[in-house]
């Protein structure tokens, strides 16, 4: 059984650290019979190190150089595509983005991310700050203009575990009755 948005689309995930872009879009994957790719870890994998390691190496005009590159050059078909928070810096990854799939904002409040990521250490997540000291309510109010911007779909994801979060963003890309009614015609 093959689902498709279009003969090549797949749905690239966007939003702020903690949203669940990683955890939500393998399951999201795999309900619907995608392929999965973290960018993130394309970009681990490039530079042979991990984020919070290429962030201290290039600092955060750097590192958002190598992730937008490595993100516009990115080619798939029917993947879910879990992108890194800061993508949004990169026009031109954003333009590829959106031209090979349909771009979803997991959204999820300031509350909600304090809570998720309590007691976490972000930069070891690989978290980019553009500004030492940046505070995580800096860093949304920055950021979620730019989601909001780039989504073709907004998914808010507040209150929401992992099975509920799969089932809004199958919902508010296929319709509410799921992939099931958009089997592509290949």
């Amino acid at each position: 059984m093959r689902y498709n948005l279009c003969a090549m689309e797949n749905i690239v995930l966007i939003g702020m650290p903690a949203s669940g872009k990683s955890t939500a879009g393998v399951l999201l994957a795999k309900t619907i019979g995608y392929g999965y790719i973290d960018s993130d870890l394309l970009i681990q994998n490039e530079e042979k190190a991990l984020l919070c390691d290429v962030i201290a190496r290039e600092g955060a005009e750097g590192f958002i150089a190598i992730e937008e590159r490595v993100n516009a050059a990115l080619w798939a078909e029917r993947c879910v595509i879990s992108t890194g928070g800061s993508v949004v810096y990169g026009q031109k990854a954003m333009a590829h983005l959106k031209e090979i799939g349909r771009v979803v904002y997991l959204k999820v409040g300031l509350s909600e991310l304090e809570k998720r990521l309590a007691g976490k250490d972000i930069f070891r997540r690989g978290v980019v700050m553009k500004k030492k000291g940046e505070t995580l309510a800096e860093l949304y109010a920055e950021r979620a203009p730019l989601y909001e911007k780039f989504a073709d779909v907004t998914v808010p994801c507040d209150g929401l575990g992992l099975d509920e979060t799969v089932s809004a963003v199958v919902a508010a890309v296929f319709g509410k009755n799921g992939p099931q009614n958009e089997r592509a015609a290949l």
